[in-house]
Order: structure tokens, then C-alpha cells, then sequence
């Protein structure tokens, strides 16, 4: 989701109010569509929330779809960012960036294309851009995945992915590399990857039932997009006064081992020329699954919110509990406004929220049993006076043993068996009650 000023007669402006944009996947229902792909990203809008608009289906603008015209294409993993700020000469632009999957394909050698799109009047018309079209040679990894978009006050569009390995059984856990595009005219033009730093993904192990990269056990939450970038740009929205236009990068890292995951964070004061060697942050014996953090639109307080599993590797053992929790933090900023490109960075991180343990066992995505589902995305978003963070909690949901069972005989059975438990005669009412959470400063 994405806030931008609403445009009238063509023209953006803060004096008209705001355009909500909201990004999801879009898929076909059986006989009652016209959708050409597999799954194309639908962008709903709507002007001057309030809590009753937002609730109100008649207040929504019909979707926007963006999609191929193959039928096997199915794309995904995306994020949407409207310029804010009204010191940017593309104020008022959409960009949309995600991947563009072929159904049935290969994965672990798909060529998988980073398409950004654009749109300059309100998300009624959006121009596509193929910004990489799969293996880089250049780079000696498989492509370009979870991205993340964001603007300066100047308009300058910043395109963040991770350049990743495929899945090897044989050389787990993989390994990849953060790197950033950037243009200059509106999306219309992008440089080549400039490549940051490493990274480790959460990928020790993948799951024999799902098929997914998983760190809490095995019938775990899958972790792939633990790695990617989150970034957030200090570019003094809503008008552009006092931008420092610093940028901050977080993530969840696998480097430091097994048990050992980190919440990593780094970031630049010259538009992402220079990056900060990356820094730990978070707490003792938080092992994350996801991070994000937000900066105050003048730079001078940092946040990350992440979610985080406090147990060990459980490996095949589906009765120990795995908790989990979701924790919010924030970190000044001394800003040097006379010094541009020698901002110190956050200084002392400390935990604004640290959210009540739950258990990771208690969710499921809803449409399959055999595995935990958390989500794949935290959140966080700032102002110039409080921060704001969201995480999918688990607090509210209760575990289901027969379910448990289920997985340890399917675990080791190699594959689901059947008949399988049904929840609504055999589990709490509360299993799989995943809520959305937030937690702020304000």
C-alpha cells in the first residue's frame, strides 16, 4: 500500500487530498474473468480515506490490472510506492515493481524478469519496464527477487532487489547480494545494478512437504523472502523541506549461523553511492523471519519492525513449542544538514515494543495444513513526529494437536497422508487466527 497526493485536471497536489494505492495479486475466477495470465497485480485506489470510506466497497475505484498476455505468467512479489514528496519533479507518480513467473516452469533454473511500472496520472495508465530479465551473467546468480521501491525529494527512484542462488540441496544455505537500480526520468530509464553487500539467507533447510526454505522446524513457516531489501528514504514528505534524503536498508540475515539469525541493517547518506557496513540489531535470542524499517521524512529518527521465532532449529520435532513474536524498535539520528553525505546513521537502538510470545505451530495459509504460515512481509512507516510498525501476530491463535500429529505422520511419511484432521470439527476455533498487529510511537 501506498499514499500519494490525489491528482485533478491532471495535476498533482496535497490541496486536493491523497490517493490510497493498493497492490495485490489479481487471479482468474473459473469462467468469470477476462484476465489473460495466471496472475496479474491488481491496483485498487482510493481518495481521502477515512475509516468508513475504507470500509465502504462503493468508495474503491475498480482495480487496475497489469499483466501479460501469456497465459502461463504469473506475477508476484510485488511492492507499490507513490512519489510523496512535493519537491520531487515526479511528484505524484506511482511505481509498482514484482516478478513475472511462467507457470510450471523450472524453478530452480527459471529466468525470472524485474518489471517496474509506472504510472504518471493516478494509476489510471501504467507504462512497464523490464529493468533485468533474469541471470546476470555479470553477477554469476540466478536473478533478481524481492524488491522494494522508494523515491528521494528530488524524484531520483531508488529499485532495490536481492540477485539470488537457486535452492541447492547440496550447498544450503544460499547466499546472494543486495543490489540497487536507480532512474532519473520517471522510471522511464534505469542504470545497471550497483551491488551493496552480502548476505546469507535463513535457508539452512528446505521442507520436505512444502518444498520451502524453513528455519523454525520442518512443516515451518517458509522464510524465502527473509533476505530481501526493506528500505525507506528520509525525503521530507509531504513537501520536501528538511530531506536529508538519507536511505536505510534491513533485513534478516543468515550469516552469523544456525540459531544465530540477525536483524542487519545499513545505510547511505549520498543516494546510494556509499553504504554503511552493515550492523546487528534487534534482541538477544530473536531469531527474525522479517524486518522493515521506516525514517522520519527529515532523517532524524531510524525504526525497524520485525518478526522474530525465540526457539532453536526443532528439525522433525512437531510438538515442541516454536514462539514467536513480533518487536518494534527506533534509533535517533544525529543530522548534519551543513554536511551532506556525512549523516552518522542510527545511533542506540531500543525496543519500543517487544510483543507477547505466541506459537508459529497455531497458523496455516488457509488453503493447505501442511505447513505454518506467517506471511512474508513486516512493515514499517514514519512521520515527522512517531513511528508505526505491523507484523502478523499469532497471540490470538491456539494450536491444533491432531494437526501436529498430522504433520509428524506426513513428515515422516515424506508426503501429506490422508484422511487429514478438518479444523472445524477437530481443532481450537482459534487455529490459524493470525491478526495483523501494529504497534507506534505516537
Amino acid at each position: 500500500m501506498a499514499i500519494g497526493p490525489r491528482p485533478v485536471n491532471g495535476r498533482f497536489s496535497w490541496a486536493n487530498g491523497s490517493r490510497v494505492y493498493y497492490a495485490n495479486l489479481a487471479e482468474k475466477f473459473k469462467n468469470r474473468t477476462t484476465l489473460k495470465s495466471g496472475a496479474g497485480i491488481g491496483v485498487s485506489r482510493l481518495d481521502n480515506p477515512t475509516p468508513s470510506r475504507v470500509r465502504q466497497k462503493s468508495s474503491w475505484m475498480r482495480p487496475v490490472i497489469l499483466e501479460s498476455n501469456d497465459p502461463t505468467s504469473f506475477r508476484d512479489k510485488d511492492q507499490i510506492w507513490a512519489d510523496n514528496a512535493a519537491s520531487s519533479r515526479y511528484f505524484g507518480h506511482t511505481y509498482t515493481c514484482f516478478n513475472d513467473y511462467l507457470i510450471g516452469e523450472d524453478e530452480s533454473q527459471a529466468q525470472v524478469p524485474l518489471i517496474v511500472a509506472t504510472s504518471a496520472d493516478g494509476g489510471d495508465h501504467w507504462t512497464e519496464k523490464v529493468v533485468a530479465r533474469g541471470m546476470d551473467p555479470s553477477f554469476g546468480h540466478q536473478g533478481y527477487i524481492g524488491c522494494t521501491v522508494r523515491t528521494d525529494s528530488h524524484g531520483a527512484v531508488y529499485l532495490f532487489a536481492e540477485s539470488y542462488q537457486a535452492h541447492d540441496l547440496s550447498n544450503l544455505p544460499t547466499r546472494g547480494e543486495h543490489v540497487v537500480f536507480k532512474s532519473f526520468d520517471g522510471g522511464k530509464h534505469w542504470t545497471k545494478p550497483h551491488r551493496l553487500f552480502s548476505f546469507t539467507d535463513e535457508c539452512y533447510f528446505i521442507d520436505p512437504l512444502s518444498g520451502r526454505c524453513v528455519m523454525d522446524g520442518y512443516t515451518g513457516a517458509r522464510t524465502e523472502n527473509a533476505a530481501a531489501p526493506e528500505v525507506d528514504i528520509a525525503n521530507g514528505a509531504p513537501t520536501g523541506a528538511g530531506a536529508t534524503n538519507l536511505i536505510i536498508d534491513a533485513w534478516s540475515d543468515g550469516s552469523a549461523g544456525l540459531n544465530h539469525e540477525q536483524v542487519r541493517a545499513s545505510w547511505s547518506s549520498d543516494r546510494g553511492s556509499h553504504w554503511h557496513t552493515p550492523v546487528a540489531v534487534g534482541r538477544p535470542g530473536d531469531r527474525p523471519l522479517y524486518a522493515a524499517p521506516a525514517l522520519s521524512p527529515t532523517g532524524d529518527r531510524a525504526y525497524i519492525a520485525y518478526a522474530a521465532v525465540t526457539s532453536p532449529w526443532r528439525g522433525s520435532d512437531v510438538n515442541s513449542p516454536r514462539p514467536y513474536h513480533g518487536v518494534f524498535l527506533s534509533a535517533p539520528i544525529a543530522v548534519n544538514h551543513h554536511n551532506y553525505g556525512h549523516d552518522d546513521g542510527p545511533g542506540r537502538w531500543t525496543t519500543v515494543y517487544n510483543g507477547p510470545v505466541a506459537d508459529l505451530r497455531a497458523g496455516y495459509p488457509g488453503h493447505r495444513l501442511r505447513e505454518e504460515r506467517i506471511g512474508d512481509y513486516v512493515y514499517a512507516a514514519a512521520s515527522r513526529k512517531y513511528g508505526v510498525g505491523v507484523w502478523i501476530d499469532m497471540r490470538n491463535a491456539a494450536v491444533c494437536q491432531p494437526i501436529q500429529d498430522w504433520r509428524g505422520k506426513s513428515l515422516a511419511a515424506g508426503e501429506p497422508v490422508f484422511p487429514a484432521p478438518w479444523p472445524l470439527v477437530d481443532c481450537p476455533a482459534t487455529f490459524g487466527n493470525t491478526n495483523v498487529w501494529a504497534a507506534t510511537t505516537g
